[in-house]
């Protein structure tokens, strides 16, 4: 079922989403080489606890996963997409580095993601991240009142297609309220003008997944939760929490 917000509800998500942002932005200013990822995960759960807030991933337990996350933070590497476990394997000049991260703050979640390059990389890296944040955008631009849902997934597919990457099949954003995976589901790649229409009150995470390789299929690690692209090839995630108001989409993740 979608549960639309009331204004209140959603000044409440942006309330979590501020810390979200907060809490990544220093992430992303201690990863360098040298790092455990393990340490950035300490670094975010012991900032969580600072802001009153609760880690939305240590503890979930979705039924395809071996058991209960053990970390606050997604931290996945290279050619890991999503939902790579903080591992004490140091981070090497040169890594691409995607950071996951949702909390909850009194009772609303809000989740948000990023990539970037440990140190200095190589250029298409850097190509590759900036083309999924232009996803991103092209994505909650085309989140407007009115719209439908397969608008967000064609904005989305449009921009990443065009620079010939591929993507994960089957994967994609979602609503975010109480939970952090609430309906409806929010596609990478659709067709215009198809799906559900987009409500003043809706509030839903989109997240491209972009990746250097032009196949969309990917592999779990043993861990049953790192997903890794099948060809090896590199990739980066952004992510925002929005809601959809009577003035167009308000990004909720945001300082």
């Amino acid at each position: 079922m979608i549960e639309l917000k009331t204004p209140g509800e959603i000044d409440a998500i942006d309330a979590a989403g501020s810390v979200v942002a907060r809490i990544l932005a220093a992430v992303r200013e201690r990863a360098a080489p040298g790092v455990r990822p393990s340490e950035l995960d300490a670094l975010a759960s012991a900032m969580i606890a600072e802001a009153g807030a609760v880690s939305s991933f240590r503890g979930y337990h979705p039924r395809w996963a071996p058991g209960p996350y053990p970390g606050v933070l997604c931290v996945s590497v290279n050619d890991a997409v999503v939902h790579g476990i903080p591992s004490r394997t140091k981070l090497r000049e040169g890594d691409l580095l995607s950071v996951d991260f949702a909390v909850h703050l009194d009772g609303w979640c809000a989740d948000a993601a990023f990539s970037v390059v440990v140190g200095d990389g190589d250029p298409g890296d850097e190509k590759l991240i900036a083309t999924t944040e232009a996803a991103l955008d092209a994505g909650i631009a085309a989140a407007q009142p009115g719209a439908q849902m397969g608008d967000v997934g064609h904005a989305i597919g449009q921009v990443a297609r065009g620079a010939g990457y591929g993507m994960l099949a089957d994967h994609g954003g979602h609503g975010v309220g109480r939970s952090m995976h609430e309906e409806p589901h929010v596609p990478n790649e659709a067709k215009p003008r198809r799906g559900l229409k987009l409500r003043p009150g809706l509030v839903i995470a989109i997240e491209p997944m972009l990746h250097a390789g032009g196949k969309d299929a990917y592999r779990h690690d043993r861990d049953g939760w790192t997903i890794r692209t099948a060809d090896g090839s590199r990739a980066a995630h952004a992510e925002h929490t929005i809601a959809i108001t009577e003035n167009g989409p308000r990004i909720l993740t945001l300082p």
